[in-house]
């Protein structure tokens, strides 16, 4: 009798919507379209692109070739991240593990071209690709927040005080000492 009681006087756990939402179909549906995303992005800048970016003139060839690095770069922390959780959900790897590689991820937002007015000179197909890419890092970096915020809040300690039967001793220490 006494197992129930405690059972009922102890607080549960909170519910964290950002681990169930992350193992949901939900979860895995984001996950294919990232991994779709990356191999699209890849066969665009292995074939088509590479023609596109030949015919561009100097400086739109040269933010079209930093633009396609932002966009890999991007991808592969997404894809990183995915794969990280994919894992936790499987059981492949706990939810601590998960946390201390996903310090590893440097999953941060970044932003589209530096100039507004280069990016709309790239090709289409370039800056669709560009553009999903930061809207699906967004829904993670949110995701992310979700999960891992709980554990990563900062930890406040008080000052040392010193106890007066502590003081009382360091005095005798030093008199003693002396």
């Amino acid at each position: 009798m006494r197992q129930n009681s405690d059972r009922l006087n102890e607080t549960p756990a909170p519910v964290s919507f950002g681990e169930k939402l992350a193992a949901s179909d939900a979860f895995n549906e984001m996950f294919r379209e990232g991994m779709g995303l990356v191999e699209e992005a890849a066969a665009y800048l292995d074939g088509e692109g590479r023609a596109q970016a030949k015919a561009l003139s100097r400086p739109t060839a040269q933010a079209y070739a930093a633009e396609s690095m932002r966009l890999t770069t991007r991808l592969m922390q997404i894809a990183s991240w995915l794969l990280f959780q994919r894992a936790v959900n499987q059981g492949e790897m706990t939810p601590r593990q998960s946390a201390s590689n996903r310090r590893r991820v440097k999953l941060q937002q970044q932003e589209l071209a530096s100039s507004p007015e280069l990016f709309q000179l790239l090709p289409q197909q370039l800056r669709d690709l560009a553009i999903l890419s930061v809207r699906l890092q967004a829904r993670i970096l949110h995701l992310d927040q979700l999960i891992y915020a709980r554990t990563e809040l900062p930890t406040f300690s008080r000052p040392q005080e010193v106890s007066p039967v502590q003081a009382q001793l360091d005095q005798l220490r030093e008199a003693f000492m002396a």
